[in-house]
Parts: structure tokens; sequence; C-alpha cells
């Protein structure tokens, strides 16, 4: 099993946010329910060339590299599943695409659209705060345009001119 690292820039990745920060006895056991679920996934049949990450105990990013196995359709589904399974088990709430995560110094936050849309009224944000986009495609998208600032994210629509 490879670990994320080790993962080619052209792997896709998809990138999947909680609304809280997970705990360290959380991060943990995501991790071993994480690695669990790489060692027995398969699309069609073949094992994923594929990696589990964990970051600022807020993301979940899964890779694969689509060059060994195709992330299909019955593949992903497997994924979603997982990623449920933990929804379910962690009280988590990790599909919810209404939230924006950003960073203030070393901290990880998430807000609403609407909460975000006020942070960024009332000055609280700013156009060189730190946000993710959660939509990058592959690995190497990721290292380049995940934490960018707002003004250079899709996020910059909000701004008030």
């Amino acid at each position: 099993m490879k670990t994320f690292n080790q993962l080619p820039a052209h792997s896709r990745v998809w990138i999947y946010q909680s609304t809280r920060e997970f705990t360290p006895d959380e991060t943990d056991r995501l991790k071993n329910e994480a690695d669990k679920f790489i060692e027995q996934w398969t699309s069609h049949g073949r094992n994923m060339d594929a990696a589990i990450e964990i970051l600022y105990n807020r993301f979940i990013i899964i890779a694969v590299d689509e060059q060994t196995a195709p992330a299909s359709g019955c593949g992903i589904d497997k994924s979603l599943r997982f990623l449920q399974n933990v929804e379910k088990q962690f009280d988590l709430s990790l599909l919810n695409r209404t939230q924006v995560a950003y960073k203030i110094g070393t901290s990880v936050y998430t807000a609403s659209l609407a909460d975000f849309e006020k942070l960024i009224n009332t000055k609280q944000i700013t156009e060189n705060t730190i946000v993710f986009n959660n939509l990058t495609a592959t690995k190497g998208e990721m290292n380049t345009g995940w934490e960018v600032p707002l003004k250079q994210s899709w996020h910059s629509r909000m701004l008030v001119n």
C-alpha cells in the first residue's frame, strides 16, 4: 500500500471536509478505518493504487492513480459508502458542500456560504485570507491550488468592491 506522498501528481483526488475538527482519538481511528478501506478498495475487481490522507484534523483526502486502475462508478460508490459510514460512526458531516473552509493563522474554520459572505462583508475575512479549494481534481493541482488566498479562488466572487 502506497502513502499519499508516494502517489504521482496526476492522481485524482476527492477532498472532503468536516464541519468540525477531529479529536486526536478520532484522527487515529479514522486513519485505521481509512487504511482498512484502502487495502480492500477495488473497482471492477481491480485493486486501486490509492491512499487516504487526513489533513488539519478536518479534511479526508482520497487519492487514486487512475493510470493503474481507473476509479469507475462502482469504485467511487464504494468510497462514498465508506465516507457515509465514517459520518455515522464518528457523528461527522463530510459531504456537506455548502460549507467553506478557511484558515486564520494555523487554525482552520468552516462557515456556511451565507456566514462566510457576512465575514467578508464585515472584513473579518479579507482577500488575503487562505481558503481551501476542495474542487481541485488532481494531487498536483492540490499541491498548488488547494490552499490559496481568497482573491485567487472561486470564492473571490463574494468579495465586495
